[in-house]
C-alpha cells in the first residue's frame, strides 16, 4: 500500500512549515504530499499565521522538491474558473517536471465562502460536473486544435487549449460518500477514487458502487485506483499515543476508531484491512505538523512494513 501524506494548512501553517514537512516527506520515502484547499480553519484552532493557497504552496513545492508527487484533496470547485483551472494545474505540473494530481471537488464548507466573499452556488454538484468535463476537455485536445464548451454554467469559446501538463495523463482524483452521483462522476473522470475518513464497512460498500458505475460506463472497476484518507496518530508506546492525541484534540480510542491510531503494529493490521477491501494507497492526515518525529516513526515502522 502507497501511504502518502496529507496536511490541513487551513488549521495554521505557513509556506515554510509545509516546505519542511514536504521535504521530510519526500526525505523519509513516502509517495506523496497532499494538502486540502481551504480558506478557514475549523474547530478550536486560532489558524494562525492564516490560510495559504493550495496552489500557490504547490507550485512552491514543485520547485523545491524532487520525487514525491504533489496534489489536493480536494480543490473546491468553487474557488476557481475551470479555464483557469486548467492553467494553473498544468502550469505546476510543468513546474513539478511531471509530478501532479487534481483532486477535484464541489466544495462545501459554506463559512469560508462568506469569509473571503466567494459566491456559493446551490447547484455545485452540476457545475462540478461541466468543470471535470472542461478542465480535461482542455488538457486532451490536440496542440494546434481548439476547444469549445457550452453548458450550463460555463461557455468557452475557441479556447487554444493551452498551456498543456508535462504528463501525457495528469491523474484526477474524485471522492465523497454519494451513493449515485458521485461514482458515476467517478467513473467517467476519474483514475482515482478516494474515501475521506471512513470506516471499512462504508469504503467497501462505496468502492463497491464505483466497480460497478465504472463498468456501467465501459470500464473496468480495477482501471481505477481506490484510496482511503485517515487521520493518523502512531507512537512507540500507549503514552506516546496519548501525547500525539492530545496535541490534536482528539482522544484515543476516537482515534482508534474513526482513524489509524496505535502501536505501529496496530496501524499496519488496519491498513492491512484496508488493503483487504480493496484500498492500494492511504493519505495519513496529518494534524501536528511541527512533530516531524511522527512522520519519522511512521516512515521507519509503519511504512516499512507495508512494502
Amino acid at each position: 500500500m502507497d501511504l502518502r501524506i496529507f496536511t490541513e494548512p487551513q488549521q495554521g501553517a505557513s509556506y515554510d512549515t509545509l516546505l519542511t514537512v514536504a521535504k521530510a516527506t519526500e526525505d523519509l520515502g513516502f509517495d506523496a504530499f497532499f494538502r486540502s484547499d481551504h480558506y478557514l480553519r475549523m474547530g478550536n484552532s486560532d489558524g494562525l499565521p492564516g490560510p495559504t493557497d493550495a496552489w500557490i504552496t504547490l507550485a512552491g513545492l514543485a520547485r523545491e522538491t524532487k520525487r514525491i508527487r504533489l496534489g489536493t484533496l480536494m480543490t473546491a470547485g468553487t474557488f476557481r474558473l475551470p479555464g483557469v483551472l486548467a492553467i494553473q494545474v498544468a502550469q505546476v505540473d510543468q513546474m513539478s517536471g511531471g509530478r501532479v494530481e487534481l483532486g477535484l471537488g464541489a466544495g462545501w464548507f459554506e463559512e469560508e465562502h462568506k469569509a473571503y466573499g466567494i459566491p456559493f452556488p446551490k447547484e455545485k454538484f452540476a457545475r462540478l460536473e461541466e468543470q471535470l468535463a472542461i478542465v480535461t476537455g482542455l488538457w486532451g485536445t490536440e496542440a494546434g486544435a481548439e476547444f469549445s464548451y457550452e453548458g450550463r454554467h460555463y461557455q468557452l469559446e475557441k479556447s487554444p487549449a493551452l498551456p498543456k501538463p508535462a504528463q501525457a495523463k495528469v491523474p484526477v482524483l474524485i471522492g465523497g460518500h454519494g451513493a449515485t452521483r458521485t461514482p458515476r462522476l467517478a467513473a467517467q473522470y476519474a483514475d482515482e477514487f478516494n474515501m475521506p475518513f471512513a470506516s471499512l464497512e462504508d469504503s467497501e460498500r462505496q468502492f463497491g458502487r464505483v466497480r460497478a458505475a465504472a463498468e456501467a460506463a465501459g470500464r473496468k472497476g480495477a482501471d481505477l485506483v481506490y484510496s482511503n484518507a485517515l487521520v493518523v496518530c502512531v507512537g512507540k508506546d500507549d503514552a506516546e499515543v496519548a501525547r500525539r492525541a492530545a496535541a490534536i484534540g482528539r482522544e484515543v480510542h476516537e482515534l482508534k476508531a474513526n482513524g489509524l491510531a496505535g502501536s505501529p503494529a496496530e496501524v499496519v493490521d488496519k491498513l492491512g484491512r484496508y488493503a483487504a477491501i480493496g484500498s492500494s494507497r492511504a493519505y495519513l492526515q496529518i494534524l501536528d505538523l511541527a512533530d516531524l518525529d511522527h512522520l519519522e516513526l511512521i516512515s521507519a515502522q509503519v511504512q516499512s512494513q507495508l512494502d
